[in-house]
């Protein structure tokens, strides 16, 4: 798959982070001072939405069980081998276009 249109890049403030429906894929898009990161949007351990967990930094909390990733590689924090889907953004004018493969 191509890279496909999000959201407006002005729709995700800096710290926050938003779900975005791309086909039947749920992403988290993180803005982290400007950047633009996506990740899966399910959590790994129980399957909690990281768009509605806490952004600190690059660092989303899942709102069910506190697990962390960092969003600018996947990573959970605790354990770097383990990880989450990651996938490439990109900003073309005033959009957020997702590649999710």
């Amino acid at each position: 798959m191509a890279f496909v249109r999000s959201i407006g890049k002005n729709d995700v403030a800096p710290g926050t982070i938003h779900e975005v429906l791309i086909g039947e894929k749920s992403l988290a898009l993180a803005n982290v001072e400007g950047k633009f990161f996506a990740i899966n949007n399910v959590c790994l351990h129980r399957g909690g939405p990281l768009c509605e967990g806490e952004l600190d930094r690059q660092v989303v909390t899942c709102p069910w069980h506190g697990w962390q990733f960092d969003v600018t590689n996947g990573q959970l924090v605790s354990n770097s081998a383990v990880t989450t889907e990651c996938y490439p953004v990109e900003i073309r004018g005033d959009d957020v276009f997702i590649d999710v493969g």
